[in-house]
C-alpha cells in the first residue's frame, strides 16, 4: 500500500481537531485547530511539522468568520495543501473520525457508508452533546473526498467487552433495552492505548497484565482492563456517571434529580446543566483547573481544599473497587491532562493504600517528562505509572489498519 497517510478528524460542536500522520513511522506531519465555528470571529490556528511549507514549520493562525463546518474543513485543506500535504494528496491514504458513541453494535473501528452513518444518528438520544457534530464533520470530509475511505472510531468500542453483570444497570429489562439504557463507557481509545502502552512500559505482554487506568481531565474516567480487555468503566450510558470531573458530578443517588424536580421545581434541562456544567470541582469551589486549586490549596482555601479531598475520595474509591474486580493487579496508570501533571494527584490517590501494595515514590513522582514511567518504588508490589495518552495517534493506528487489511484482501 503506497498510500500511508492519515487524516485525524475530532469534530466538537463548534471545534474540529485535526493532525495528519505518516503511518510508516506515526510521524505527525500537521496538527490544528478551528474553534468558535459559526461565532463572530473563529480562530484557526495550524502548524506543520515537517518544516516544510511556506511557513518552515512555524504556525499559521487565522482569526475570521468561519460559518459552519464545512467552511471549516475547506480551510483546513487549504492550510494543508499550502504545506503539500493536501487533502487531493495521493499519499492520504484515509480520515479517521472519532465518534463518541457508537452502542452496543460498533465494537471495533468501521468504513463509514449510509448504513453506518443511520446507526451513529440513531444513537444522538444518548449522545446529544457529542454524536451530532462528529455526524456534520463526516459528511463534510465524504463531500470534499468521496472517493476515500473514511473510517469512525468509536470512543465506547473498547467497553463493550465488559460483561453483563458489568454493563447492565439494576432495572427492568424491558424498559432498559427497549431504551439502550446500559452502561457504555466512553474515552475508549485513550484506555486502550494508555493499558496497551503500560504493558510495554513493564516490559510484558496486554495479555499478561492487569490495569487500572485513571484518565484524568477535565473529564476523567476510570477502567479495570484484565490482560488488555475491558471489564469494567466508571462512565455509563452518558459521560456523567463516575468520577468527579471539571463540571461533572459524577457519580449521585438518582433520586436527587427527583428532588430537585420537587423541591426546586427544576426541570430536566435544568438538572442536565447543572450536573453536566455546574457540578464537579466547578460547582465545589468555582474552579476546575486543578492548577489553581492547587495554588487555592497553598493559601488556605478551605473550598478548594474540601473540593480536592472529595475529587480524590471517589478517586480511591474507583482504585479499590477495581482492584477487587481485577483480583490481581499489575499497574495502575494515570493519563490525561491531570493524571499526567498533577504530581499532588497521584500522591494524595494511593496514599494510605500501601496494604494494597500501592506507593508513590516522591522524587519520581515529582519528574516532569513526556515520556511513559513508573513513579512507584521499586519494593512495591503494584506499579504505579504515568502514561501520556496518545488519542490521535490511536485513531489512525486503528484506522490504518482496517485500510490497509481492506486492501490486502481485495489483493488476494
Amino acid at each position: 500500500m503506497t498510500a500511508t497517510r492519515i487524516l485525524v478528524l475530532n469534530s466538537g460542536s463548534s471545534s474540529v481537531k485535526y493532525q495528519l500522520l505518516d503511518m510508516r513511522d506515526d510521524t505527525r506531519l500537521a496538527v490544528g485547530l478551528v474553534e468558535r465555528i459559526g461565532e463572530e470571529t473563529s480562530r484557526l490556528k495550524h502548524t506543520p511539522l515537517t518544516g516544510g511549507g511556506e511557513s518552515g514549520g512555524e504556525s499559521r493562525e487565522q482569526n475570521r468568520p468561519i460559518a459552519d463546518h464545512d467552511e471549516a474543513l475547506k480551510a483546513v485543506a487549504e492550510e494543508l495543501s499550502r504545506d503539500g500535504l493536501g487533502l487531493d494528496s495521493p499519499e492520504l491514504a484515509a480520515i479517521g473520525h472519532r465518534v463518541v458513541h457508537g452502542g452496543k453494535q460498533f465494537t471495533e473501528p468501521t468504513v463509514i457508508d449510509d448504513a453506518v452513518l443511520k446507526e451513529v444518528e440513531r444513537l444522538i438520544p444518548v449522545a446529544p452533546l457529542h454524536n451530532p457534530a462528529n455526524l456534520t464533520g463526516i459528511r463534510t470530509a465524504m463531500a470534499l473526498r468521496p472517493d476515500l475511505p473514511q473510517v469512525a472510531v468509536f470512543d465506547t468500542a473498547f467497553h463493550t467487552t465488559m460483561p453483563e453483570s458489568a454493563a447492565r444497570y439494576a432495572i427492568d429489562v424491558e424498559t432498559a433495552d427497549a431504551h439502550r439504557i446500559r452502561r457504555y463507557g466512553f474515552h475508549g481509545t485513550s484506555h486502550a492505548y494508555v493499558s496497551r502502552k503500560t504493558a510495554e512500559l513493564l516490559g510484558k505482554r496486554p495479555q499478561d497484565v492487569n490495569v487500572i487506568v485513571l484518565h484524568l481531565g477535565n473529564g476523567a474516567s476510570a477502567s479495570a482492563v484484565r490482560g488488555g480487555v475491558c471489564v469494567d468503566t466508571s462512565m455509563g450510558l452518558t459521560p456523567l456517571e463516575g468520577l468527579v470531573m471539571g463540571t461533572r458530578s459524577g457519580d449521585v443517588d438518582p433520586a436527587v434529580i427527583f428532588h430537585l424536580m420537587r423541591v426546586a421545581n427544576m426541570s430536566a434541562d435544568d438538572i442536565d446543566v447543572l450536573l453536566n456544567k455546574k457540578s464537579g470541582l466547578v460547582g465545589l469551589c468555582g474552579d476546575n483547573d486543578m492548577r489553581e486549586i492547587r495554588r487555592r490549596i497553598d493559601e488556605g482555601d478551605e473550598a478548594a481544599r474540601l473540593a480536592f479531598d472529595i475529587y480524590i475520595h471517589r478517586l480511591k474509591k474507583y482504585i479499590g473497587s477495581y482492584y477487587a474486580v481485577l483480583g490481581r493487579v499489575d499497574a495502575i496508570a494515570f493519563t490525561a491532562g491531570v493524571g499526567e501533571n498533577a504530581a499532588p494527584v497521584r500522591e494524595a490517590a494511593v496514599a494510605g493504600l500501601e496494604e494494597l501494595g500501592l506507593a508513590v515514590d516522591g522524587e519520581l513522582n515529582a519528574v516532569r517528562s513526556d515520556e511513559p514511567r513508573v513513579i512507584s518504588p521499586e519494593y512495591a508490589r503494584v506499579a504505579v505509572a504515568v502514561v501520556p495518552t496518545d488519542e490521535e495517534l490511536e485513531i489512525a493506528r486503528q484506522t490504518y489498519a482496517l485500510v490497509a487489511n481492506r486492501v490486502g484482501e481485495r489483493n488476494d
